[in-house]
């Protein structure tokens, strides 16, 4: 069984790590589970909202255990390892549905991107966050150096990787990655899920794929999203697919 669980509270899906023992660091089976969930949560209308939590408080994510991987080829290392985890972060970065990161204790690596690839953080006053890779003579391969190269400074992005330094709450709030300090991360969390229930879900989801192609995030896809709803609520979209089934010429009116 998968140390990545989801679990449905009504409209918020909550998903939680649940490898304290090892501060709930990514394994491929993690990895495989993260998929599946949020294939789960995108297809399911009642969800509005996830919110990412981790067991213990210790640590949110200490990155990826280094067991899984440290004795990959550079090839294996490369295509299924990074590959395949960068692509199921972009996944769920790409989620319709609003995330949010509750960190109650240090997020690290992989465990940062992890946190980085929600739409907005909550921290504990404890926390920390570091991409610590080049000490164990790698780079960062879920998008360290990229995502929250669109999230930090360059400066501040280069103290984290080229100097090891780590970021502790208050300044992660005040460089604007994290949204709060909260001495309950996950409780605040779902207030602030909660508090934003009343707002209509495809305007959220529609004004999230705005915001992404705004700031690079999947652009062609983006635009795409956007511009075939926008098609798929017309009458001509309606008067096409009936004169397909009809086997007749449509006759399109621009509306």
């Amino acid at each position: 069984m998968s140390a990545l669980h989801l679990i449905r509270h009504d409209a918020i899906a909550e998903l939680r790590l649940d490898n304290p023992q090892k501060l709930n660091a990514f394994t491929p089976d993690m990895l495989a589970a993260l998929e599946a969930h949020l294939g789960t949560i995108d297809a399911d209308p009642v969800i509005r909202f996830v919110i990412l939590t981790a067991e213990g408080e210790r640590a949110f994510c200490a990155g990826a255990d280094i067991n899984a991987w440290g004795d990959l080829s550079p090839s294996e290392f490369a295509r299924l390892w990074v590959r395949d985890g960068h692509r199921r972060f972009d996944r769920l970065a790409r989620l319709s549905k609003p995330t949010i990161a509750a960190l109650s204790g240090h997020a690290f690596g992989g465990g940062l991107e992890l946190a980085a690839a929600c739409d907005i953080r909550v921290m504990a006053p404890g926390a920390t966050i570091s991409l610590p890779e080049p000490k164990v003579g790698i780079v960062p391969g879920w998008s360290g150096t990229q995502r929250l190269g669109r999230l930090l400074p360059e400066p501040v992005l280069k103290e984290m990787v080229l100097f090891g330094r780590r970021l502790d709450a208050a300044r992660a709030v005040a460089l604007g990655f994290t949204a709060e300090i909260a001495d309950d991360a996950r409780a605040r969390a779902f207030e602030i899920a909660t508090e934003a229930l009343g707002a209509s879900p495809r305007a959220t989801e529609i004004a999230k794929y705005m915001i992404h192609a705004g700031a690079g995030e999947d652009v062609a896809a983006m635009i795409d999203t956007l511009g075939s709803g926008m098609s798929a609520a017309t009458e001509d979209k309606a008067e096409g697919v009936a004169a397909f089934r009809e086997k007749r010429k449509p006759d399109f009116r621009g509306q």
